[in-house]
């Protein structure tokens, strides 16, 4: 269940955003890639705030259970450090996947 849920927020075309509200690095995130202008519907924030499951799953999966955690496309990129390592290739890699006006 919480893999589908998990894959029923990822697109070839987005950026999805799983975070906690509570957490100064997801708004920090946020705050980062609110700086693109994203066509309608390419960035989308998911809070998780007590789905410890979906913690665990990203744990399986990406080798980390830290919010945020951030995809590009379908590809988690990490969490808002690795994001801030690749804000000079941003704009390239949202326009190749088509997320940009």
């Amino acid at each position: 269940m919480v893999d589908s849920f998990v894959k029923s927020k990822l697109k070839d075309n987005k950026v999805t955003l799983f975070i906690k509200g509570s957490c100064p690095f997801c708004k920090n995130a946020i705050a980062l890639l609110k700086e693109f202008n994203f066509l309608p519907g390419c960035l989308e924030v998911v809070d998780i705030t007590g789905m410890d499951d979906v913690q665990d799953y990203f744990q399986e999966t990406t080798g980390q259970r830290t919010v945020p955690r951030v995809f590009i496309g379908r590809t988690c990129i990490g969490g808002f450090s690795d994001l801030q390592k690749m804000e000079q290739q941003l704009p390239t890699m949202l326009r190749q996947i088509g997320a940009l006006v």
